[in-house]
């Protein structure tokens, strides 16, 4: 009874979330709050089980936000966005280390903790962010690979730190860093190549299997890279990055399912960390937990961003917004389990700056992203595209394609014998305004049909990027020079 009138509540509070600015993760944590010790007074205190429970949503974020991640956009991206994971967490764990250690008074390995913590952008906060705010997209390219990158070596760092013992040399930690990531990236890459595969040739008997089977994919490129004691986080993002740009069937049925499994596994996530925390134990921390997070916004993110994109030469509007979007959420609260569960000294202490860090300047970044970036006019229009669903006609070999035309698209007047679709493929029945009909040659296109197109096996993907080109481009894509989807 609880569990859904939380769900329920949590699921109202994105509504609150989209009309006032505030981000949903602080409503989902201070759900958690109030039935906690210091609310109604359920009592958890499981900090074990928390991390447990917040990898497996970390994997399902990760997962939806590689499904969703469109590959033009992020290619061009890759470079900073890896330079960005590596190199700019080094810095940035470097410079809040140093801030905790000198700032707050905490002791080498705790402050190396807190920065490797912090270091991590938020999946979760930003792909949520970006659904909302429409910039550049190699802007958009960075942040997102980034955030699907960057968890890999911290959770690497910050297990090394919190282990018993003597620290690890600075060059074994780069060395494991290097090769954990190597492997998950192998792994993640065979997995996702691997499923889309087998995705595209076999029918399954019933549409609902086919968003099963991808998180099903997802989860082993997680497990696999695990086992292989290489990154598993990279591999889930890599393989599910692979999957989402593959055209698999039935695939808006697919990220739709996706898309609700990240939602609730932010708010299983934020409300279970929410849970954990005690409030009236936070008084002595907030300072402190100040003093890093103003360090670490104003000083080490964009001290990494500057050194990170060095090479890359992009323009001081972009370094600035990169500099402050680098949102950090329940991933930072869920890495700062670990030393407790390892039993490192204050490790108590630690998650509790923690936790009021990621509050405190969640509220200030999240807010203020959507009117930083009109103001350093870097917020541009995103093109409508085509709603396609395909679904494989196994016995016949060929495809059906289920497209849908929005408002904005330029199909919109496009005579059916303009797609100039490749042979094999035809438009075979158009609805418009609840009412059917097989189209002729000269049957224009408008806003709002939905079409069905036959294509064979050997022209379904040629005949998906014509339809999206025209979408983009009119008529007259391709010769324009349009880029087709």
């Amino acid at each position: 009874m609880i569990c859904s009138l939380v769900l329920l509540v949590a699921v109202a509070a994105v509504r609150v979330s989209s009309r006032s600015g505030l981000p949903t993760l602080l409503i989902y944590l201070g759900i958690g709050v109030a039935i906690g010790t210091d609310g109604i007074g359920v009592t958890f205190n499981d900090a074990e089980l928390t991390q447990i429970l917040g990898y497996a949503a970390l994997v399902v974020i990760l997962a939806e936000g590689g499904l969703g991640t469109k590959w033009g956009e992020i290619k061009p991206a890759l470079p900073a966005a890896a330079v960005l994971s590596t190199v700019g967490v080094a810095v940035s764990v470097g410079i809040t280390a140093a801030a905790g250690h000198y700032l707050v008074g905490l002791d080498w390995r705790q402050a190396l903790i807190i920065g490797a913590v912090v270091s991590s952008t938020d999946a979760a906060a930003v792909f949520s962010v970006l659904r909302t705010v429409p910039l550049p997209k190699r802007l958009t390219g960075v942040l997102e690979a980034e955030s699907g990158f960057n968890d890999a070596p911290v959770v690497i760092l910050v297990v090394a730190f919190s282990s018993q013992g003597p620290m690890d040399s600075w060059y074994s930690l780069i060395g494991t860093i290097a090769l954990e990531l190597a492997i998950g990236a192998v792994i993640g890459i065979a997995v996702g190549w691997l499923g889309a595969y087998g995705l595209r040739h076999v029918a399954l008997p019933a549409s609902g299997l086919y968003p099963i089977a991808v998180i099903a994919i997802a989860v082993t490129a997680y497990a696999a890279g695990s086992l292989a004691h290489g990154s598993g986080f990279l591999a889930v993002y890599l393989a599910s990055l692979i999957m989402g740009n593959a055209r698999l069937p039935h695939w808006p049925a697919t990220r739709g399912f996706a898309e609700g499994l990240g939602w609730l596994a932010q708010i299983g996530m934020f409300v279970l960390l929410g849970l954990l925390v005690t409030p009236h134990e936070l008084g002595d921390d907030i300072l402190p937990a100040l003093a890093v997070g103003l360090v670490l916004t104003v000083v080490a993110r964009p001290v990494s961003v500057l050194v990170s994109t060095a090479p890359f030469r992009l323009p001081w509007r972009e370094k600035a917004l990169l500099s402050w979007a680098g949102l950090r959420g329940a991933v930072p609260i869920v890495l700062a389990t670990i030393p407790v569960v390892s039993d490192v000294p204050d490790s108590r202490r630690i998650f509790n700056i923690v936790f009021v860090l990621v509050i405190v300047y969640t509220l200030v970044q999240g807010p203020t992203l959507p009117w930083l970036a009109p103001r350093l006019r870097l917020e541009e229009p995103e093109p409508a595209d085509l709603g396609i669903e395909s679904a494989p006609l196994e016995r016949l070999r060929g495809h059906l394609l289920s497209v849908s035309i929005p408002q904005s698209s330029k199909m919109h007047g496009v005579e059916v014998g303009e797609l100039r679709l490749p042979p094999g493929a035809a438009v075979t029945l158009v609805v418009r305004d609840e009412t059917s009909f097989v189209p002729l040659p000269s049957t224009m296109l408008r806003r709002g049909d939905e079409l069905l197109v036959v294509a064979t096996d050997p022209v379904r993907d040629a005949a998906e990027r014509r339809l999206r080109a025209v979408g983009r481009g009119g008529k007259l894509a391709g010769w324009l020079g349009t880029g087709v989807g």
